[in-house]
């Protein structure tokens, strides 16, 4: 006995069960017994797990036909009547109905019944009922995003068919409260943003209507297809235009790019090769090409109506065309109507590209001479469509040429062709602004063949006075456009960049230079002749 004792062999432990067991029984438990009751249960392996969760759903899952004909059924019940206790009873089964699917996370169940509902509502013609139940359904507990999805998807559907405009006002409003801060209703928003827009605008709140608009960053949703995008904005930039505020609308303007009107922002230049591939092997050679969003998903088609690429092309370059008119930029409405001109479907038509390269020429005449000007020119002058329009042609040619011409001949060969351009030359401004740009065209020939003139010859010239021919001189000198120098009291007019003092310096320096390289030669060849015929030199006496 001593030694089990001391061993430990045998050892028990007993547990009395006492009244719990509800007699006096004795329970025993070995210390293996015990072990293996402490131990962590074995952890069934990841197979059995995913097949028992697998069984579990089969057994949960929903039957939605007959969920659908359970609807079917609820909401027949009010149909065709106006009573308003029929109705919310029907409402009140759906919203339970809604609730039961809600709290199993069920998707397709829960948005089947968050749409029975608004289509119950619009069934019975109660406008009220449906702004309330869409506000309803979207601010219930644990509600589901796809659930509020389709809810408004359904309730958009709607907005044709109400009753007056006000009722139609008031269910946008809903709606975009509902959408507001929800980044998978983005695309809702904006699109019932725009409706609210139209309608403002046609009731004449033009401020109210551009205040809207410009509440949607479209720029950042990246759902949206691009045309849709970019139409977004220049409706933006429209109703800017609209109000004058220019300053807003070149902002929203910038956010277009001229080159998103070349890009190819499809699925298949998107994709890979061996992706694209797929793609065209799966869906066949006659499917459609989706526009990618930012995300690498496909974008939603754009709603219907919306412009292509080209025609957007068209309205963006017609918004900054506006602008700059504004601002009084001819060489930037230049590049407007050279964008425009360029554009496949307008180069179709010779009634669209006439036009377009009449303002090319004109605007390009206008504008200030510059490097920029004077490269566009040359590319406008020597286009082919030009010579089936002789009048611009020898209009591109007078500032081409370096010749000089008179106003008087200038104004007599396109003076009438000016009174028809009433759009360009409405203004007495623009005529002036001709003028200018003969007179300026004049004085940087005579800068290239005189380096002095005096400033009565160069009026003579010019066929102009003398003040004006100092001050137009002036004006070409404080733009850059020419370097001169006028001297005044003796009425002498220098042409030719004034040398910086650096530049005189290295010159004089390089002159110095060359001068004691010529006489170190000449030495050299003197002592060497003296050497030859053993002539003393004076110089050379030691």
């Amino acid at each position: 006995t001593r030694e089990r004792r001391r061993t430990g062999v045998g050892k028990t432990r007993t547990r009395s069960r006492g009244r719990a067991s509800g007699h006096g029984g004795v329970t025993t438990m070995t210390e293996e017994t015990m072990m293996d009751a402490a131990a962590p249960p074995k952890e069934e392996p990841v197979k059995e797990k995913k097949r028992k969760a697998g069984m579990k759903k089969k057994e949960s899952d929903i039957d939605y036909e007959a969920l659908e004909k359970q609807i079917a059924g609820i909401k027949s019940n009010a149909a065709g009547s106006s009573a308003e206790k029929l109705l919310s009873e029907t409402l009140e089964e759906l919203l339970a109905l809604e609730k039961t699917y809600r709290l199993q996370a069920d998707l397709k169940a829960t948005s089947m019944c968050g749409v029975a509902v608004v289509q119950a509502c619009f069934e019975a013609k109660q406008w009220k009922l449906l702004n309330e139940h869409v506000v309803l359904i979207s601010k219930r507990r644990a509600q589901l995003k796809q659930a509020v999805g389709a809810t408004v998807r359904e309730t958009i559907k709607y907005l044709d068919h109400s009753p007056d405009e006000e009722t139609k006002v008031e269910l946008i409003r809903t709606l975009t409260s509902v959408t507001e801060g929800k980044i998978y209703l983005e695309l809702e928003r904006a699109r019932l943003t725009r409706k609210l827009a139209a309608i403002l605008e046609s009731r004449g709140k033009l401020d109210e209507a551009a205040e809207c608009l410009q509440e949607v960053a479209v720029e950042t949703f990246g759902a949206m297809a691009k045309t849709e995008k970019i139409d977004f904005i220049l409706e933006q930039v429209r109703l800017c235009l609209k109000k004058e505020d220019f300053i807003r609308a070149f902002i929203l303007v910038k956010k277009v790019t001229p080159r998103a009107f070349s890009e190819k922002r499809l699925a298949a230049s998107s994709f890979s090769a061996a992706k694209a591939e797929d793609a065209a092997k799966a869906e066949g050679e006659g499917a459609e090409k989706k526009e990618i969003a930012m995300d690498g998903s496909t974008a939603a088609p754009p709603v219907e109506g919306t412009p292509t690429l080209e025609e957007l092309k068209l309205t963006y370059y017609g918004h900054l065309i506006s602008y700059y008119r504004h601002t009084k930029d001819a060489l930037e409405i230049c590049r407007c109507y050279q964008n425009i001109y360029d554009t496949p479907t307008v180069k179709a038509d010779p009634a669209k590209w006439t036009e377009a390269l009449k303002n090319v020429c004109w605007y390009v005449v206008l504008a200030p001479s510059g490097p920029m000007q004077t490269s566009i020119l040359n590319t406008v002058y020597e286009d082919e469509n030009l010579s089936k329009l002789p009048l611009y042609e020898r209009l591109l040619r007078i500032f081409v040429k370096t010749d000089i011409v008179e106003w008087t001949d200038v104004e007599a060969q396109f003076g009438a062709e000016m009174m028809e351009r009433a759009e360009t030359f409405s203004s007495q401004e623009n005529r002036d602004t001709f003028k200018l740009r003969v007179v300026d065209h004049n004085i940087l020939v005579v800068g290239g063949y005189y380096s002095h003139i005096t400033l009565a010859r160069l009026a003579d010239i010019l066929k102009i006075s003398k003040p004006e021919a100092e001050k137009y001189l002036s004006d070409l000198v404080l733009k850059k456009t020419v370097q001169a120098k006028i001297d005044r009291p003796k009425g002498i007019v220098s042409f030719g960049e004034r040398a910086k003092p650096d530049e005189v310096l290295s010159k004089w320096s390089g002159n110095i230079g060359k001068l004691l390289e010529l006489l170190e030669k000449s030495c050299h060849k003197i002592a060497k002749e003296a050497q030859q015929h053993k002539v003393l030199v004076p110089s050379m006496k030691s």
